[in-house]
């Protein structure tokens, strides 16, 4: 039977566990831990520090921000992965072919990424490009909603057949403003006509194939004054008429596009409220401090349905399988192109 986990995910500090970490991760509150670039050397290393994470606390989640391109937190001991745009280039001259290589590259970030010990990559990007965001870009597939869906399905068939969990982002689509939600506080102003018509098919289209889903720090004003996020409405809206059963997990409550919701404690409250099933507070140990309170006598399920179920694959045995050989290939070659350019 599936045991509740505490709805908190946060980050560590450093390559190794501290003791500081070692106390925070034996708190009932936390669910999950999220790997940032500072916590990673190689992949060797990325092994070692899960395995010792999960010394701690065998039960918590272990997640990474791993789309290819410029989100990429571990580079090295891996496949170097091109950006989502650079899969998709010649879908409309060939697409067959370009809709095997997403799913070669979700198939191959799932092995790589699973045999490092971790359980959830934060990817695909299903975000509709417009031309105008720069946070999404070039993680997007394309600016036309059919081709987001049909690539980002492919990326997910591969990602299951890796037996890793994907997780849609950033609902209902980041790809319309201008503004990065890192930095800023990012306002749609577009109608529901347009969102639904555009931004939403692909988080439509896939919502059943996706095991978990992220919320956009934006408010779209035509339906909510809050961010999607912290919006009973919007997350009510992917429950119901969407029809999405996963886990729900917050973008980082650190942004400051979470900052309308008031301090990290009344972020975490907001978001768990309006249908998160998982906070991440990152980057800032004292607001996860701070967030600790909130986050008690509060566990779901939903979250730890996600740990990799399969028996883990071993980085040094894949280079046998001709499919990584080839995959791996192609994928560093894309990748290459573009870090050239």
């Amino acid at each position: 039977m599936t045991q509740p986990l505490g709805p908190l995910m946060l980050d560590i500090e450093g390559t190794r566990l501290t003791s500081e970490d070692n106390d925070l991760l034996t708190r009932p509150e936390v669910g999950g831990v999220i790997l940032f670039s500072r916590n990673i050397e190689d992949a060797d290393q990325v092994q070692h520090l899960c395995a010792d994470i999960r010394r701690v606390r065998p039960d918590v989640l272990l997640g990474i921000d791993q789309e290819g391109g410029r989100v990429q937190r571990l580079r090295k001991g891996v496949t170097r992965m091109p950006s989502m745009s650079v899969l998709a280039e010649g879908y409309h001259d060939a697409p067959e072919s370009v809709t095997q290589r997403c799913q070669d590259a979700g198939w191959l970030l799932g092995l790589e990424m699973a045999a490092c010990g971790l359980d959830v990559v934060f990817a695909p990007v299903l975000d509709v490009d417009s031309g105008i965001s720069s946070l999404i870009g070039d993680r997007s597939f394309s600016g036309e909603p059919h081709v987001v869906t049909t690539l980002a399905g492919a990326f997910i068939n591969g990602m299951h057949e890796a037996g890793m969990v994907a997780v849609g982002k950033h609902f209902p689509g980041h790809g319309g403003v201008a503004m990065d939600s890192h930095h800023e506080f990012p306002i749609d102003p577009r109608s529901m006509e347009t969102l639904r018509a555009r931004d939403l098919v692909p988080f439509a289209a896939l919502a059943s194939r996706l095991e978990g889903m992220m919320p956009a720090h934006v408010v779209y004003s035509c339906f909510d004054e809050r961010p999607a996020g912290f919006s009973p409405n919007w997350l009510g809206m992917l429950r119901e008429d969407v029809g999405f059963k996963g886990a729900i997990f917050s973008d980082d409550l650190s942004m400051v596009g979470a900052s309308v919701a008031g301090d990290v404690a009344q972020r975490v409250s907001a978001a768990l409220d309006a249908g998160c099933d998982m906070a991440l507070v990152c980057n800032d140990r004292d607001a996860v401090m701070n967030a600790l309170p909130v986050c008690r006598d509060r566990q779901g399920k939903r979250q730890a349905r996600l740990r990799y179920g399969r028996a883990r694959p071993n980085l040094a045995s894949l280079s046998a399988l001709s499919r990584w050989r080839r995959a791996h290939a192609r994928l560093e070659a894309l990748a290459s192109q573009q870090s050239d350019h």
